[in-house]
């Protein structure tokens, strides 16, 4: 079927790009490696993602499946945010990662409602909110959560975040001390020098089915680098890629179902999307240099890993003065997901 065709015209001409520039021969293996993935890909799951009814996974609809949660837009730094909100208590904040948006912690939000006044940020580029030419960076990203908290009122919260959102998160604390009254980072620290060194093949002949924390290869860390062709190839069947990110990263894949993987792709599948998600990737040599300005942070911060327990570990003790690290067993990278009552007890003993 032609909605199952890569676009070989499309990546043949990125690939004689790379040549002609004289990159190095490793780019050029590594798109042909990210096409090979996507012709493994089995399709099933991307029918069930195009057969849904879209209004089914709006947000409207979504939130609609949290009772006392409703959802919000307000415009900050003249970005119009979308937000999701509920609960009593004190604020804590909450930020997801790529390729994923506010709904990855639907199975926490109701418990943690129950003790915290939750806030779950689509930020900049993400979900339904705006995707602005730039601004990607983790700091211009933390300074709209900032204004979005001012805004409404809130002075004082918790942070948290996994992935990208454990980036933004960091960003918040170190550039808002007195409005991050304790900071909890999932399974991601943000970039650092270390992110230099990141492992973005396997050698050859070496690659593996699930992620081997002790010898990953975070393709997409490369792939998101590229302006342009991720748009071309990723339009309209975003699917495709995020059922191979999936598998890869998660433990068991029955962690994130059919529905909750129609939610991301569908917000995914246009350019705009895209482009916008990769910007949070093609910021980090500028999120790095900021990082080297950042003081230590004073306010309790607390990690949580799954196969980034030891990245965690080695990563955060540099700009933190209290810190905690607890590693979540049984689990990819999607902790939030596949071990959400660990994560919510985690997240409890941690904030009372």
């Amino acid at each position: 079927m032609k909605i199952f065709q890569i676009n070989f015209q499309t990546a043949s001409k990125y690939n004689s790009q790379i040549k002609q520039s004289g990159a190095p021969k490793r780019s050029a293996a590594l798109l042909i490696t990210v096409v090979a993935i996507f012709i493994r890909v089995i399709s099933h799951n991307y029918v069930f993602a195009q057969s849904i009814n879209k209004e089914a996974l709006s947000d409207n609809a979504l939130v609609k499946k949290l009772p006392g949660f409703k959802s919000e837009f307000s415009e900050v730094n003249g970005v119009k945010l979308h937000y999701v909100e509920g609960g009593t208590g004190k604020i804590l904040v909450l930020l997801p990662g790529w390729p994923q948006n506010w709904w990855e912690y639907s199975k926490v939000m109701p418990e943690l409602s129950k003790k915290y006044h939750l806030i779950g940020v689509d930020y900049r580029g993400m979900g339904s909110s705006d995707k602005p030419a730039n601004g990607y960076d983790k700091k211009t990203i933390a300074s709209d959560i900032y204004g979005l908290l001012q805004k409404l009122g809130y002075k004082k919260a918790f942070i948290a975040g996994h992935d990208i959102g454990a980036q933004v998160a960091f960003s918040i604390a170190a550039n808002y001390p007195d409005l991050t009254e304790k900071l909890i980072i999932m399974d991601v620290p943000h970039p650092d020098e270390s992110f230099a060194a990141v492992t973005m093949l396997p050698a050859l002949g070496t690659p593996t089915d699930k992620l081997d924390p002790a010898r990953p290869f975070l393709w997409w860390f490369a792939f998101n680098q590229m302006r342009g062709m991720p748009e071309d190839l990723l339009e309209g069947r975003f699917a495709l890629a995020q059922k191979y990110i999936f598998h890869y990263l998660l433990k068991d894949d029955r962690s994130i179902n059919a529905f909750d993987r129609a939610v991301y792709a569908n917000i995914y599948n246009n350019r705009d999307a895209i482009r916008a998600g990769n910007g949070w990737y093609q910021a980090f040599a500028q999120d790095i240099a900021d990082y080297k300005t950042y003081s230590k942070l004073s306010m309790p911060v607390l990690g949580i890993g799954g196969p980034g327990y030891n990245w965690l570990k080695y990563s955060l003790p540099e700009k933190t003065s209290n810190l905690k690290v607890e590693k979540v067993e049984n689990s990819g990278h999607f902790i939030v997901e596949e071990q959400p009552s660990v994560v919510i007890q985690d997240i409890i003993e941690f904030l009372d």
